[in-house]
Formats: C-alpha cells, sequence, structure tokens
C-alpha cells in the first residue's frame, strides 16, 4: 500500500528496522534507558524478541545487565549530584525521595530487589548513592530485582506462547 505523500513524510519506518536489525543491541540500550529516569519500558521488546524465537537466556541477560547499568548511573547520580540535578532535571520531587529513604531505612539492602518497581525504583537507586551503601551489595541486589523481574516476563511469554 502507498501513502499519500504528506503521509509518508510522517511515517518513517527506521525505528522497526533498526530494533529489529539490532535487536541484542536495542533491548540494552533500551534496557538502559528504561532503568534511568526517561518513561520507557523495556517488557515489550524482550516479549517479541522470545516471539521471535532468540534465545531466553540470552535476552534476560542482555536486559538484565542493561537495567542494572542503568540503575548504577542513578545510584553515581545520588553519590554525587547536587539538589538542583535531582529535584529540578530529573525531577524527582522531595516526597518521592523521602518515601525511598523510608523504605531504605526499613528494609535496607532488601529494598534494592524492588529497584524495578515503577515511580519509587528510581528513587530507591539515588536514595543509595545518597547514603553512600556499599556499592557491591547495591549491584548485587539490583541485579537480582531485575533478573527476576525479566525472569518472570520471560517465563510468562514462553508460557502463554505454548498455550496457543
Amino acid at each position: 500500500m502507498r501513502l499519500p505523500s504528506r503521509q509518508r513524510a510522517c511515517y518513517s519506518p527506521a525505528m522497526p528496522e533498526i530494533l529489529t536489525q539490532h535487536d541484542l543491541l536495542s533491548l540494552f540500550l533500551l534496557s538502559f534507558c528504561a532503568s534511568t529516569l526517561l518513561p520507557l519500558g523495556s517488557e515489550w521488546l524482550l516479549i517479541a524478541l522470545l516471539l521471535k524465537g532468540s534465545s531466553p537466556f540470552t535476552v534476560i541477560l542482555v536486559a538484565s545487565v542493561g537495567n542494572s547499568l542503568g540503575a548504577v548511573s542513578s545510584y553515581l547520580i545520588g553519590l554525587g549530584g547536587s539538589r538542583w540535578l535531582i529535584e529540578k532535571l530529573l525531577r524527582i520531587s522531595v516526597e518521592a525521595q523521602q518515601k525511598a529513604r523510608h523504605w531504605f531505612q526499613i528494609y535496607g539492602k532488601w529494598a534494592l530487589l524492588f529497584s524495578w518497581l515503577p515511580v519509587v525504583g528510581d528513587p530507591l537507586c539515588l536514595v543509595a548513592g545518597s547514603l553512600k551503601h556499599r556499592f557491591d551489595t547495591f549491584v548485587l541486589f539490583v541485579a537480582l530485582g531485575k533478573t527476576a523481574r525479566y525472569s518472570l516476563v520471560a517465563l510468562l511469554t514462553l508460557t502463554g506462547r505454548s498455550l496457543f
């Protein structure tokens, strides 16, 4: 089907082609960005790659590493970031920071298993950095939580696919 010239100017097939031609790199970059303060999700691409036939182990590993490294960037911002950077540029409110700090004070390192959650996950990583939480423990617990989440998404996807 040929689109009228006016519509052709707005339609760009480049993005889907980039994602399918460079699937693991795209998953890594999308997972990284989704774990920063950008409002993105990476699960849809993980599901698409699994349905396309990619190795579950590889897809889970790539997504988990990318997402964990994105969380490390939030940790580093919390470690050395100014109030202006965190509140004005990244738009993490004082309330969200206090809520994350409260979670962190109650649950300690165990709270980091939930760094993948929307709304509270990014502030948790920032708070861990601002509290100068041990980096090795931070990476371990964040990676465990994110890998568990991607593993569950993969399991549900592959189980659902086998039903049809």
